[in-house]
């Protein structure tokens, strides 16, 4: 009788080994983009400004008579600068360079009217018979040659040292003897008729 073996092993299985994490590396993924705030609108991109158009250069505006002008006139452009030269003025001074005006022009109905230097009101026949400027405190008639002028009433009170012209300065409230201003105004032109011809 055979010896019974003993008993049975029973073959034991092996307990499967804990599998490891797979070694490969998964991709990487980019850094995320900041996102914006909640509430915050994301600005549109900025608009390329169109190149500002060049502005057509300003015309320059005649000065008026007597305020710094150069511009020169006779005739009837001189007659309408004097208008707006008294205008301007405007108080005793306007009111006085347009008395002393009248006189001139009634003293010489063929007088002429120009407009000479920085806009001054200038009076002519065959040659200058005198200015007429305003300055503050005074009106000032000057004539071209008044040193030679007879003046019995003595209305020059300027300009008395030179050998040639000679002016009146007329202040506020002060009158000028009418005739005797006309009387200046004729001599004047007598003058200059006498000088013309001589030439």
């Amino acid at each position: 009788m055979k010896a019974s073996s003993g008993p049975a092993r029973k073959s034991g299985k092996a307990k499967p080994k804990a599998k490891s994490a797979p070694s490969a590396s998964k991709p990487r993924k980019s850094a995320a983009k900041p996102k914006p705030e909640a509430g915050a609108k994301a600005k549109p991109a900025a608009k390329a400004k169109p190149a500002a158009k060049a502005k057509p250069a300003a015309k320059a505006k005649p000065a008026a008579a007597g305020t710094g002008s150069n511009e020169q006139a006779t005739g009837e452009t001189a007659s309408r600068l004097i208008d707006q030269r008294i205008l301007d003025v405007g108080g005793w001074r306007g009111e006085t360079l347009a008395r002393m005006r009248a006189l001139i022009l009634e003293a010489d109905p063929e007088m002429i009217e120009e407009v000479k230097w920085m806009g001054t009101p200038v009076w002519s026949h065959d040659g200058i018979v005198c200015t007429g400027e305003t300055y503050t405190k005074v009106v000032k008639l000057t004539f071209a040659r008044g040193a030679t002028l007879p003046d019995p009433s003595r209305l020059f009170n300027s300009s008395l040292e030179g050998n040639t012209r000679r002016a009146i300065d007329i202040h506020e409230s002060e009158k000028v003897d009418a005739r005797a201003f006309k009387a200046l105004v004729k001599a004047a032109v007598v003058q200059n008729g006498l000088r013309s011809k001589k030439r």
